[in-house]
């Protein structure tokens, strides 16, 4: 047996949906990239979307369209992709990290409230494996300090924060639509806001800068007014998005109902299952456990991995990369949460097409795995 930690679903209505778009006028800059943005704006609840390659664009873009003065500090979470923190560096600003939330693994507000400084401007927060942030605590704090928010959201397209769907409460949201997300692109992101001016300036930002579409121009001539990226999706890209956004709501329940069950068989184990706060809908982007004190990790992964069960470890805090650490990153002593819940927590596959025998029998290799690493 062999289980992935994640998977895509492909079916035959994505398929040719997007062989209908590869016969058409249009591959790329073309009408099905407004076409998966407007449905991305229903599904959320936002007034504007825009769509480009890749989560990690999205979070570049977001950093670049706020124009902060360069050594601008921009607080973060320690405990996620790197992308969280390289948006920050792209743009010249300095990513600053706060420790995490034992419960949530998100950002804590009481340690973000000690990193602000002068030079601090913004927050990326993440809402680690699904979970929303404490968004309201956050946005006093920004509010109160004159901080821009951006939610970086690429695990919970579909989470809800006291009733409403993430998307519209920060300054810019992150998604991403990578293979193993809720719904896929292939590769693929979007950044959505409330705001028509950030909208587009984030526009300009996809498109090298550039203020008009080719599609806009009535003639050849068009300006360059911000040093842009080729942050575009393809129109084949956005037609599979808008096919997988039709099922969305159902990966989202399937997703709860694979937590329910593990859950149930993991109770009995030595380790903690994840924490859902009772005013947020988790996305279930991740399911991880906490494995308790004493027992080895990596031991227990092993042994998971020899068995084909495709756990993984999310994430390795960006400062204890190499390139983090010649920045100055390195003082894993001013992460205690993050330091902990690294060392003992584990991924479990979680995927929207999982079977119930599957999840039974990851259940069981880890029951297993962790009596090996015991011994």
């Amino acid at each position: 047996m062999s289980i992935p930690y994640g998977h895509q679903e492909i079916t035959d209505e994505d398929v040719a949906a997007v062989a209908k778009t590869l016969k058409s006028d249009y591959l790329t800059t073309g009408p099905k990239v407004a076409e998966f943005e407007a449905a991305l704006c229903r599904y959320v609840g936002a007034a504007h979307a825009v769509a480009v390659n890749s989560g990690t664009s999205a979070l570049d873009i977001a950093v670049a369209a706020l124009e902060l003065p360069a050594g601008s500090e921009i607080i973060t979470t320690p405990f996620s992709f790197v992308a969280s923190a390289n948006c920050a560096l792209y743009n010249g600003c300095t990513p600053v990290f706060a420790d995490i939330d034992r419960k949530t693994y998100n950002i804590d507000a009481a340690q973000i409230r000690k990193k602000i400084t002068a030079k601090t401007k913004a927050m990326v927060y993440v809402d680690y494996a699904g979970q929303p942030c404490e968004i309201g605590e956050l946005k006093e704090i920004a509010d109160k300090h004159g901080l821009a928010l951006i939610e970086d959201a690429a695990h919970a397209l579909g989470a809800e924060y006291k009733g409403k769907r993430v998307g519209g409460f920060a300054d810019m949201t992150c998604f991403s639509f990578h293979p193993v997300k809720h719904i896929t692109t292939g590769e693929g992101g979007a950044v959505t806001t409330e705001r028509g001016e950030l909208a587009e300036t984030l526009r300009m930002l996809r498109n090298h800068g550039i203020d008009k579409t080719p599609s806009e121009r009535a003639t050849y001539l068009y300006d360059m007014k911000l040093l842009g990226r080729n942050y575009r999706i393809t129109d084949f890209q956005c037609a599979l998005g808008i096919s997988q956004l039709k099922r969305m709501n159902g990966n989202l329940k399937r997703r709860e109902e694979i937590a329910e069950l593990y859950a149930k068989e993991l109770a009995g184990l030595p380790l903690a299952l994840p924490y859902v706060a009772s005013n947020a809908r988790h996305a279930w982007h991740l399911y991880t456990v906490l494995l308790d004190k004493g027992i080895n990790r990596d031991a227990v992964f092993d042994a998971m991995r020899k068995r084909g069960i495709g756990v993984n470890v999310h994430y390795i805090p960006p400062y204890k990369f190499s390139y983090y650490q010649k920045l100055g990153y390195g003082k894993e002593s001013d992460y205690p949460v993050t330091e902990e819940i690294y060392s003992r927590i584990l991924t479990l596959p979680m995927y929207h097409s999982l079977k119930d025998e599957e999840i039974r029998a990851v259940a069981a290799a880890l029951e297993e795995s962790i009596k090996e690493a015991k011994q």
